[in-house]
């Protein structure tokens, strides 16, 4: 076999045993992560609240490959109260940010914009104090509007895109639905829905719940003949004429067409066959 298909059939292996959540197992829905109150920092304020030169100590990971919450945690104040041992999530960032619910800001005596995270020019200034001094950020305290993380595989999936609003529901003891939930489409994303402890109490949601997508709204730059596309699905050949030796997860996802045909000894990965489930497709071996 040639060395290329072996090192691709290779990679494939080792994505699958390191997948940790296959999206494919909650068949069509979204699991749900419940934020609590939390805190971001650059490394200069990491050094002002805990000392020069001072990194941040990992105690577990988060759903999102590289994310982590820290050991370390600091008060944040307000005109009205203060609230004790937020935590800090790393690694550290280029702007510091304080997410809080709203419940969390009228302890506070604040009155914090609706933002995505990341977003913070012009919004609430706030002091956070730690260990080795205190820190007045003059903007970076905000609600977290509730969004999607997702993989561009999953973008696909759901036909949705990075920066579109959607309205997602979820079913339970007090089923709830949730309007202008942002999409954010990254290949360093796991799929997972983020709400805030308000969220969740006004649904009795808790962590791992499942949220359906219901809604799509359309782009401003959409052209308004067009209709979101969770509604119209562009017109696609009916089958595919495979010939190569190795179809993977990379190919399933290039093709368009529902059915896949490929000669019975070309080889298929674990991968590739995920895939073909996920997207609703057909693998038709032919018959030489």
């Amino acid at each position: 076999m040639q060395e290329n298909l072996v090192q691709k059939i290779v990679e494939e292996v080792l994505q699958q045993v390191l997948k940790k959540q296959p999206s494919s197992q909650y068949d069509g829905k979204i699991p749900i992560g419940v934020s609590a109150r939390h805190v971001h920092l650059a490394q200069a304020e990491v050094e002002k609240l805990f000392g020069e030169n001072y990194q941040i100590t990992p105690k577990f990971e988060l759903s999102q490959p590289g994310q982590f919450a820290a050991e370390e945690t600091v008060v944040i104040a307000g005109p009205k109260g203060s609230i004790e041992r937020v935590r800090i999530l790393g690694p550290a960032r280029s702007l510091s940010q304080v997410e809080v619910s709203w419940t969390d800001a009228m302890k506070l005596g604040m009155k914090p914009p609706l933002r995505i995270s990341g977003d913070i020019k012009g919004s609430s200034p706030v002091t956070l104090i730690g260990p080795n001094g205190s820190v007045v950020l003059n903007e970076g305290l905000i609600i977290a509007q509730a969004h999607i993380h997702m993989s561009p595989a999953d973008s696909a999936r759901f036909q949705v895109a990075d920066g579109q609003s959607v309205q997602i529901k979820v079913e339970g003891i007090r089923p709830i639905i949730l309007s202008n939930v942002m999409i954010r489409v990254s290949d360093r994303y796991r799929l997972e829905m983020h709400i805030d402890t308000d969220e969740a109490n006004a649904g009795l949601i808790q962590q791992g719940a499942l949220a359906e997508i219901i809604y799509v709204q359309a782009n401003e730059q959409m052209d308004v003949k067009e209709i979101p596309p969770v509604f119209k699905q562009a017109e696609r050949p009916s089958s595919y004429q495979f010939d190569k030796k190795l179809l993977s997860q990379v190919e399933v996802l290039e093709i368009e067409a529902r059915e896949i045909i490929v000669p019975k000894n070309t080889i298929v990965t674990a991968l590739a066959y995920d895939k073909i489930r996920e997207l609703n497709k057909t693998l038709t071996i032919r018959s030489e």
